[in-house]
């Protein structure tokens, strides 16, 4: 499944649940903060590439150590379902 198919068809409820362990470091509306980066105007497929990227352990930036073991346990279902939540909620 690709990452725009996915995104189509999430379930943003799910996305919220899931974006629930994110509100600590990038904040409740996730405006970022300190050295965690806003979320806020990033598309749906970004945010899933990101995601997919730091599950498969690649070196995506300076924060890669602290996002990788969040991102290891998801799902592609959860990736999607938490991009698409995002990208609709704070855009």
């Amino acid at each position: 499944m690709s990452a725009a198919v996915g995104v189509q068809a999430a379930d943003l409820e799910a996305g919220k649940a899931t974006y629930q362990t994110c509100v600590t470091c990038h904040g409740p509306a996730a405006q970022g903060q300190a050295i965690f980066p806003a979320l806020t105007g990033k598309d749906a497929d970004y945010l899933a590439d990101k995601l997919t990227r730091y599950r498969a352990g690649e070196q995506v930036g300076p924060n890669t150590p602290l996002m990788a073991p969040h991102a290891s346990g998801l799902s592609d279902e959860d990736i999607a379902n938490v991009s698409a939540y995002i990208a609709e909620e704070f855009n």
